[in-house]
């Protein structure tokens, strides 16, 4: 039998190395800690599934991914005494919101757990494994200086964002450290825009972040190229590091391009594929800020950096599916109608499509680094 399940995660804070956390419940049952999960029918995608059932079980929202991170696999009892085998797809959704009251509070527990704690909680070897490769924070740490950004931001009177810049060395440009304050700036632009298409009243607070998370990253951008100029050993190809760069950076614009036409256009409610879009969005974000870190030594985390790039590409597949999905049916619903509804639709459809265009750019260039430096 298949089933679906989702995985509720958060990041204490916007470092790279940021602790993640994942959130667990426990079964009616036995009381094992466990995801929430279910059956899911032909009427209902997968994803959205999971999120539902995030949502009676463990009472949280937020954007979950369409595209899977795995699957698992344990036998489920049923009520006839038989037992049979069940293959999970799993779902990462980035929680948002938590609710005081929901559908089974009283018949389950909820707690947040540190990444490694809620591996060794679970006792689905398959799950457990799945979980410890979801944040990847011991390939993070030990591929570059933990701390720097907060520790250079406690003694700088600048923000948090650019303290780093007083600590460049001009001798070797301090690309790995802006190549990561970057994807910082991306990370949080990317949250933004996943609550800014759920709609709400927080609209115009998160098309906000966006902006001034993009403009963050205008002022990284420009110090890259400058310190390219200035620099006479890089730690790759002078046109590797401006395309890494300029392809993040061509993601983050279109977040801003996308929030500016969402103000323009007064639009406040979203068709679910934009979300499911959006849902991608985030989670393409988190796989680039894994792998920044893992760039200062590409040999040794060759396999790790070509599994990441290998997802990237794989969801901009199904983005590019979902946009076609989406697109349609806005044109089918507007075709005897409001035309200009479906051209603002096909505007934020457009802005949507070209953010998961670039972080598969960003796939590509990391790949060509991968296989230069291997």
């Amino acid at each position: 039998m298949r089933q679906i399940a989702a995985l509720p995660y958060r990041n204490l804070g916007q470092e790279l190395d940021a602790p993640v956390q994942i959130l667990l419940v426990t079964s009616r049952e036995s009381k094992r800690w466990v995801i929430p999960k279910g059956n899911f029918g032909s009427n209902i995608a997968p994803h959205a599934a999971a999120a539902l059932e995030a949502e009676e079980e463990a009472g949280v929202r937020g954007a979950v991914c369409p595209t899977p991170i795995g699957s698992f696999r344990y036998r489920k009892r049923k009520g006839s005494g038989a037992s049979l085998m069940a293959d999970v797809d799993v779902f990462p959704l980035a929680v948002s919101q938590e609710l005081d009251d929901w559908k089974e509070r009283k018949q389950r527990e909820r707690r947040w757990f540190p990444l490694a704690e809620a591996a060794n909680a679970v006792d689905e070897p398959d799950l457990r494994d799945l979980i410890r490769s979801f944040g990847a924070s011991e390939f993070n740490k030990a591929a570059r200086r933990t701390g720097v950004l907060h520790a250079v931001a406690q003694k700088s009177k600048v923000g948090p964002m650019f303290a780093w810049f007083q600590r460049l060395l001009p001798k070797t440009g301090g690309f790995f450290e802006l190549f990561e304050a970057h994807a910082v700036a991306l990370v949080a632009a990317a949250d933004a825009t996943g609550r800014l298409v759920q709609g709400g009243p927080a609209i115009a607070e998160n098309a906000r972040e966006v902006f001034e998370r993009e403009h963050d990253a205008d002022q990284i951008i420009r110090e890259v190229l400058k310190t390219v100029r200035e620099t006479f050993l890089t730690p790759f190809d002078r046109s590797a590091i401006t395309a890494l760069i300029g392809s993040m950076d061509d993601a983050i614009d279109e977040m801003q391009a996308a929030a500016s036409a969402i103000q323009l256009y007064e639009v406040r409610d979203f068709d679910q594929e934009m979300k499911d879009m959006a849902a991608i969005i985030v989670d393409c974000a988190r796989l680039v800020a894994e792998a920044m870190p893992l760039l200062r030594e590409v040999g040794a985390n060759g396999g790790r950096l070509h599994e990441l790039t290998e997802r990237l590409v794989r969801m901009e597949g199904h983005a590019d599916e979902i946009h076609s999905a989406g697109l349609k049916k806005a044109f089918q619903a507007h075709r005897n109608g409001d035309a200009i509804q479906f051209i603002v639709q096909r505007e934020i459809f457009k802005h949507l499509e070209r953010i998961v265009d670039a972080f598969e750019d960003v796939a590509n260039v990391i790949d060509g680094i991968v296989i230069d430096h291997s």
